[in-house]
């Protein structure tokens, strides 16, 4: 470890896969291909569900959230990664780390509440057709969506403030590809105790509560589809849910593996590569999902396609 004479180094070194340099050019081109790619998939979600009428609903208010949120959260990490892997100089300044800190956890903190909340949409939907309209109106969906990113925000600047206090005595080499609280709290020096005490309290209520909360929507959900007469409505529930429950699972599997461990415990790449994955591949896949299995979206996407063709 480099040391410095201060508690706080003006700049970190990221070590990514220095011991691996190999993987270092197959990993840029990689990103440079998912970064657009990811992108240009939730923008053309966003613009979609925003100008076709037929999709004025509920569930895509929260699906254009979700594109705008894996935006913000891809681009908080993936434009450092790229200029570091193409650099000899692999660093990031002090400030550079704690607003990334800030951004990259307030996103995932948000998109773990999302998730939660467009599962109970779901629910309503499936379970409570007929007072679906009534329970998800316009001024409850801004309300929801407003709360989610209010707590988002709170969980995330509060865990991530706290952690940016440890001492660190001058350790400024990060074995990671960016700043991320587990990792800056195993390097730090001193009692670390009440920082993985806080971290685990927060990912309880922004990981397992949302979880638990999806999968007992789902439960219910299950349960009505199992009632449902009609093959094609049981087929068109099922395809409404499948997406949302790929999602889920993709985010939430590598999130609780990081997460819901004391950081001294995390082996040395389990960090790297599960934030690509939650960082980079969930946010490149989740257009993708959603716009394959979805008919209101492939058929909205082919008449805006037509539309600008045509006005040519």
């Amino acid at each position: 470890m480099a040391v410095t004479n201060e508690s706080h180094p003006e700049e970190f070194i990221l070590l990514g896969f220095a011991d691996r340099p190999w993987l270092e050019l197959p990993l840029f081109v990689i990103l440079l291909i998912t970064y657009p790619t990811a992108m240009m998939g939730n923008i053309t979600i966003i613009l979609v569900s925003k100008l076709d009428p037929h999709l004025h609903s509920p569930m895509y208010f929260f699906l254009t959230n979700l594109s705008f949120l894996d935006m913000c959260y891809t681009t908080s990490i993936v434009p450092q990664m790229l200029f570091n892997l193409g650099n000899s100089k692999k660093t990031i300044s002090y400030l550079g780390c704690a607003v990334q800190l800030y951004i990259f956890h307030t996103m995932g903190s948000t998109e773990c509440l999302l998730l939660a909340l467009m599962s109970l949409d779901r629910y309503v939907a499936i379970c409570k057709p007929l007072h679906y309209t009534l329970i998800m109106n316009q001024r409850i969906c801004v309300l929801l969506v407003s709360i989610v990113w209010l707590s988002g925000m709170t969980c995330a600047a509060s865990e991530a403030t706290v952690t940016l206090q440890l001492p660190l005595c001058g350790l400024n080499k990060l074995d990671h590809l960016l700043c991320e609280i587990p990792v800056l709290i195993k390097i730090a020096c001193g009692e670390k105790n009440v920082n993985e005490l806080t971290l685990f309290v927060i990912c309880i209520f922004t990981l397992a509560v949302p979880l638990c909360l999806i999968l007992a929507s789902y439960a219910c959900i299950g349960h009505a589809m199992l009632k449902i007469k009609s093959s094609e409505g049981r087929k068109k529930a099922f395809g409404t849910c499948f997406s949302h429950l790929i999602v889920v699972l993709l985010f939430y599997g590598p999130g609780i593996s990081m997460y819901l461990q004391s950081p001294s415990s995390i082996t040395r790449d389990q960090p790297k590569f599960m934030a690509l994955f939650y960082g980079v591949v969930t946010p490149t896949l989740n257009p993708f999902i959603y716009t394959l299995r979805n008919k209101d979206v492939k058929g909205a996407l082919g008449n805006l396609t037509r539309r600008v063709f045509s006005s040519k």
